[in-house]
């Protein structure tokens, strides 16, 4: 006889809380990108500073350093962005990092993806308030006990 082991999938963006209630964290797969891009858009910036300000921007604690600096390495390789060895502060020479023309235009485009995204998912919150997203989450225990059928 076969027996198939059911594994239980675990949402990475939702959780039941202990009372009962469910945390979600709505995320923007890929932000990272147009949030370094952003960043760079600045000024030339060194990476350990794009570190420090990224997880403010993301919303995050924290961001994976080996995540960034690839990132960076593949916009090096795509021509979005330049950088240099710098020795001009104190202690060990740092790479700085320059958005091209090319990156900016990158930039622009993610900004508008993310315009139109932001226009659809208010869209889709206007019409879930108004096809029963209030009243779902206004809906105590007893409502739900009184909506089940009876045995």
């Amino acid at each position: 006889m076969h027996h198939r082991h059911r594994h239980r999938w675990r949402a990475r963006t939702r959780r039941r809380l202990d009372d009962g209630t469910w945390e979600i964290r709505a995320r923007v797969e890929r932000f990272g990108e147009p949030a370094l891009l952003a960043l760079l858009s600045d000024g030339p910036t060194h990476g350990y500073e794009l570190l420090d300000r990224l997880p403010a921007l993301l919303g995050e604690s924290k961001v994976d350093v080996g995540n960034v600096y690839r990132a960076l390495r593949s916009f090096e390789e795509e021509g979005l962005v330049s950088s240099e060895w710098g020795a001009d502060l104190p202690g060990p020479a740092k790479r700085t990092y320059t958005l091209t023309s090319d990156g900016r235009g990158v930039l622009e485009s993610w900004l508008e993806s993310l315009q139109a995204l932001q226009v659809g998912l208010a869209e889709f919150l206007d019409r879930a308030h108004g096809k029963g997203g209030d009243h779902v989450r206004e809906a105590s225990p007893q409502d739900a006990e009184l909506a089940s059928p009876e045995p």
